[in-house]
């Protein structure tokens, strides 16, 4: 799936949770394909900060970051206005996996909905913010990062399941309606990736572990067991994924949902 370089030249891209993780994967690899970058993220990071600051050079895009908290009022309005009247590539990756090792009864409604909120109610924000500007332009590319967990429900991440399967859900209706018009819309589904969502302190494997007497390496060799490559995804190999969708190689690809999982979900 390697690209071209330059590919996506001339084009601008804005990333949502771009500090880290996929996010920060996801907007070196369209930075190094060509497109300049809007980073858009709470806070920074020393690995963004470098992003931002090597942008240029090399015959990649530049990268910028936007402060921005996106479940705040206006948050994604701002966003996109930072990013500036045309924008041609959107990748919504903001999001987060709390884990529910106490079970069902231990979510509470507000867990619901801060989980519902940052999982699916804010890239329907985005996607609304940014989706005016494609159409008027006849064109434009929006790559939505979901979960393995959208098809895959687990009690674990009971909460986040659910969004994740309705944020799928979403962006394929929408593709029906936006596709003719030029924008296609396109998921991508991780299963476990070498990230602090899963590997950080407060992540999956840790707060499982605490709360079942084992290691957090415990957790995630387990976790590595239950898949066929016998490991976690890296965050550029999701990323380079999404610069695919992104550009014009992927023109007649639109309401597809891509696993990227290491053989986790069987597929016939």
């Amino acid at each position: 799936m390697t690209g071209t370089a330059g590919e996506l030249g001339g084009r601008t891209a804005l990333v949502t949770g771009a500090s880290k993780g996929i996010g920060l994967a996801v907007a070196r690899a369209l930075a190094a394909a060509g497109a300049d970058v809007v980073a858009g993220s709470r806070t920074t990071t020393p690995e963004l900060d470098a992003l931002v600051k090597g942008g240029g050079a090399g015959g990649s895009g530049r990268v910028r970051w936007v402060e921005v908290d996106l479940a705040a009022a206006g948050g994604p309005e701002r966003l996109v206005a930072a990013a500036g009247e045309r924008i041609d590539i959107l990748v919504n990756n903001v999001g987060s996996a709390p884990a529910r090792p106490g079970g069902f009864a231990s979510v509470t409604d507000e867990d619901w909905r801060r989980t519902i909120e940052l999982n699916l109610l804010v890239p329907v924000a985005v996607t609304r913010a940014v989706l005016p500007g494609m159409l008027a332009a006849g064109g434009g590319s929006i790559v939505t990062v979901a979960s393995v967990n959208a098809l895959l429900p687990d009690p674990l991440v009971i909460d986040y399941s659910a969004a994740k399967a309705a944020l799928v859900n979403f962006c394929k209706a929408l593709s029906k309606e936006v596709g003719g018009r030029g924008v296609r819309i396109n998921t991508i589904s991780p299963g476990p990736v070498e990230t602090d969502l899963w590997l950080g302190g407060g992540g999956v494997a840790d707060t499982v572990s605490a709360n079942a007497g084992l290691t957090p390496q415990d957790v995630v060799a387990e976790a590595k067991a239950t898949i066929v490559s016998g490991r976690f995804s890296r965050p550029d190999e999701v990323a380079d994924l999404a610069v695919f969708l992104a550009g014009d190689r992927a023109a007649n690809i639109l309401g597809s949902d891509f696993t990227v999982d290491g053989g986790l979900i069987p597929t016939w």
